[in-house]
């Protein structure tokens, strides 16, 4: 794999850390409270922060190259 997969892997982990090493309860309770919304607007979401990750994507690609 490219490097900079690699590299983008490492940072997802440590952001996806934060919220349950900083802020354990609260993590836990927006966790308990995802868990009761309906698959469609999970779906929604999911959606739009893939949609949201793939244009982060492509514009830092045209920039650095």
């Amino acid at each position: 794999m490219n490097s900079t997969i690699w590299l983008a892997l490492a940072l997802v982990l440590v952001l996806e850390g934060l919220g349950p090493m900083l802020y354990p309860r609260t993590w836990r309770r927006m966790v308990a409270t995802m868990s009761q919304l309906p698959d469609n607007l999970l779906r929604r979401f999911g959606g739009g922060l893939v949609v949201a990750g793939i244009v982060i994507y492509y514009m830092l690609r045209k920039t650095i190259g």
